[in-house]
């Protein structure tokens, strides 16, 4: 279990400092460990392998999202809207290191890494779990399956998207969204058993037209 502390904190702030200078594939921990100013030792008591790191990078893109969701307006919005926000706040959050976070992801995507792999797939299901959560989505049962599924899939294209998006303020990504959204809402609306639901309620129909 990664003990988030001050000490943590600096350790990944140290760690994307010297990946942006270089990249995240060169940096060792040993390399952080002395850029902190720190023992490796006291790496090891926060983080049990380089990896680690990433998944607290991404924690932080959480912590940043729910945070988000705390302001006193957001509650009055749809649930499209409110998935926008916080799916938004997620990336904003990574934005002023898009370069590294890219590099992490491709990191865990080389062949042969199952090991770092199967984390982060359950990484991204935990996620999806928390922009339900900050959405207020109330599906339960079978409804909650297929939206999961359908919010999976938006979500990862959308990210995917936007780790290659030069554009000034991530613009072509938020159109991206404004569009999957859309159609995840005109589906949930023609799905039998989930006309009266609002966006939480998409079918599996949506994740097909994700890939398209």
């Amino acid at each position: 279990m990664i003990q988030h502390s001050e000490l943590a904190a600096r350790i990944v702030d140290t760690a994307v400092a010297l990946a942006e200078r270089r990249s995240w594939e060169a940096i060792r921990l040993h390399e952080v460990a002395d850029a902190t100013g720190i023992a490796l030792e006291e790496i090891h008591q926060h983080f049990r392998e380089k990896e680690d790191l990433v998944a607290a990078w991404f924690d932080r893109a959480d912590a940043a999202m729910l945070r988000s969701a705390s302001s006193p307006r957001f509650a009055q919005r749809s649930a499209r809207e409110r998935l926008k926000w916080v799916m938004l706040s997620w990336l904003d959050h990574l934005e002023p290191h898009r370069r590294v976070t890219r590099q992490m992801i491709l990191g865990q995507c080389e062949p042969g890494h199952l090991h770092v792999q199967i984390p982060a797939v359950l990484r991204i299901s935990r996620t999806v779990q928390w922009i339900r959560e900050a959405a207020g989505l109330q599906d339960a049962g079978i409804r909650r399956a297929l939206a999961e599924t359908a919010l999976t899939g938006l979500f990862v294209t959308t990210f995917l998207y936007w780790l290659q998006d030069d554009s000034s303020g991530s613009v072509r990504t938020r159109d991206l969204l404004d569009a999957l959204l859309e159609k995840a809402e005109w589906f949930a609306r023609r799905t039998p058993g989930f006309a009266s639901r609002d966006l939480s309620a998409a079918s599996t129909e949506v994740a097909s037209v994700l890939d398209q």
